[in-house]
């Protein structure tokens, strides 16, 4: 999917740009009102910053909304109430506040794109879980995951952190990337409660997968294990 990021403050703009490349977007960056409106190539959603150096990003809003249909998701430091009437009656599809998560906009992204483009029951595929070696699957639809076909029972953020490492099996994660990922952009606190739930993962998957700590800069998932090889830590 390919989105077209208008935003001016750089931090912010290179967060969501790491964030949604890892999650398989394709990410065109530009810092002004004037090059959201002249840019040609094409794209399928916009996020669009509101507090541009050029011009009005409610203003811009309503140009690109005025040549077509692409889903718009305004993010704003706005917060005020009348903003966001003003957004989404100049034809905003979604508006989002600062400070705000990666995954928040991912799954906005997502929302919008489904109201877009709604699919009939003879369209979607009918996917099925992933696959990690011969033990592990992860229903993502379902938020499930299983090790020798019994479910394992896992916290919300256990299955998050399971769900992030699994996308790159064999990748070395940064804590700084986990913590964006899994929690918040915006995450200030300590991360020791990132080992708690790397041990939590480990107990529960034993034999069907390896977390490895890598000193001073974060974790790698590895999928091993045969059947019969380990405990599962599956629930009853």
């Amino acid at each position: 999917m390919r989105v077209l990021l208008v935003e001016d403050d750089e931090p912010v703009a290179e967060s969501l740009r790491r964030g949604l490349r890892r999650y398989g977007f394709e990410v065109e960056w530009v810092t002004t009102g004037e090059a959201a409106l002249g840019h040609e190539g094409p794209y399928d959603v916009v996020l669009l910053d509101l507090g541009l150096p050029d011009a009005d990003g409610l203003d811009v809003c309503k140009t690109l909304r005025g040549r077509g249909d692409i889903p718009i998701i305004v993010i704003s430091a706005r917060s005020d109430e009348t903003d966001r009437v003003v957004g989404l009656e100049l034809g905003a599809d979604d508006y989002v506040t600062k400070p705000f998560g990666v995954r928040e906009v991912i799954a906005r992204i997502r929302a919008v794109m489904r109201r877009a483009q709604p699919r009939t029951p003879a369209q979607t595929p009918d996917a099925g879980p992933d696959r990690y070696g011969t033990r592990l699957t992860i229903d993502r639809r379902a938020a499930r995951v299983r090790v020798d076909g019994e479910e394992v029972a896992l916290a919300p953020k256990e299955y998050d952190l399971l769900a992030f490492l699994t996308e790159e099996p064999g990748a070395l994660m940064s804590r700084e990337q986990i913590m964006e990922a899994v929690w918040d952009a915006n995450w200030f606190g300590p991360t020791k409660t990132l080992d708690v739930h790397v041990a939590a993962l480990r107990r529960k998957l034993a034999g069907a997968i390896v977390i490895e700590a890598v000193r001073g800069v974060g974790f790698r998932l590895e999928i091993t294990g045969e059947p019969g090889t380990g405990g599962s830590g599956a629930a009853s």
